[in-house]
């Protein structure tokens, strides 16, 4: 499997075409953003952002990039947030520690899910990759003795080298957990803009011609796959012990619907677009939770209807599309 000459698509011009300069601003901004974000914001809420901005972008890497709708990465969600709270409960390991070991899990468990899924494409991709999460779900939901079932995980400690980051240490724990998923966000943006990433786009955008100039596609989506698990894990590993909680819904479809709705959202294919997405699906959430209003998917529907009525490149999407545009 080579990577090294990958083929030219106009789907990689705007990424190389960014300025170096505004490249690095942007970072900066977004990464002060995230320092300053349990300053203004609930440091509990303010940890979903930044691993559900992470989720995003993980299933980006599969539906920008690659051309490829998952329904089932509440599978790897889930299931790493599982083992990484019967890590930390059983084995009083750091938490970091056992964020890893379920983001490993993850992986492995993507592995033969993604060699079976992959051999499909468009919304039979999607109906297999479903049906796999779910057969997750229902295991978790049976295997009681080890998931707590219904009543889910709970109990997950925040053992940080020593120091036990209990729920009223939140903003501290904020910090603590950070780097993790900046870490991962970093890897997302390694990935996309490699040599691997620009077969990725090349296969979303034409497989029959990346085949015919020697590449395995069907390899290079395995990896995809598997990578993009690996994100997601991390995400769901720092949810896990962010809630000290593990419920069983994280297991469940709907999970993999929300992803989704927050990577269209904000605009596939761009990754800014997956942390934009994040940030107004769960702020609006906790508003509304808050308020006490009891029809947050209603609302939330209809803003994702407005939003694609509106953006069709999503929000992120739509404004780097027309910024570009008038220069």
């Amino acid at each position: 499997m080579t990577v090294t000459e990958a083929p030219a698509t106009n789907a990689d011009a705007p990424a190389a075409g960014h300025h170096p300069r505004r490249r690095w601003a942007l970072l900066a901004a977004g990464l002060l953003a995230a320092l300053a974000l349990p300053w203004f914001v609930y440091p509990p809420v303010a940890m979903d952002i930044v691993a559900m901005a992470l989720f995003a972008i993980a299933l980006d890497i599969l539906l920008g990039y690659t051309g490829l709708l998952s329904f089932g990465h509440a599978a790897f969600w889930g299931s790493s947030a599982y083992v990484t709270g019967l890590i930390a409960t059983h084995y009083g390991v750091p938490f970091p520690l056992a964020i890893v070991g379920g983001a490993v899990f993850a992986m492995i468990l993507a592995l033969p899910l993604g060699y079976l899924s992959v051999r499909r494409s468009g919304i039979y991709f999607a109906m297999v990759t479903l049906a796999f999460a779910q057969l997750v779900y229902f295991v978790g939901y049976q295997w009681s003795d080890l998931t707590g079932g219904e009543n889910g995980l709970q109990g997950v400690p925040r053992a940080f080298f020593g120091l036990e980051l209990v729920e009223t240490n939140s903003f501290y724990f904020y910090y603590a957990a950070l780097p993790i998923l900046l870490l991962g966000m970093w890897a997302a943006w390694r990935i996309v803009h490699s040599p691997f990433g620009r077969v990725l786009v090349s296969i979303r955008d034409n497989s029959q011609r990346a085949r015919a100039l020697g590449y395995e596609v069907e390899k290079y989506k395995v990896v995809a796959f598997v990578l993009s698990a690996g994100l997601t894990g991390l995400a769901g590993g720092v949810f896990a012990i962010n809630h000290g909680f593990v419920a069983l819904t994280e297991l469940h479809w709907s999970t993999s619907g929300e992803v989704v709705l927050m990577t269209v959202l904000g605009g596939i294919g761009t990754l800014w677009g997956g942390i934009l997405g994040a940030f107004l699906v769960v702020m609006l959430a906790d508003y509304l939770a808050s308020s006490g209003f009891h029809g947050i998917d209603l609302v939330t529907g209809s803003v994702f209807v407005v939003v694609v009525l509106l953006f069709r490149r999503g929000i992120w999407g739509t404004v780097r599309h027309r910024w570009r545009d008038r220069r």
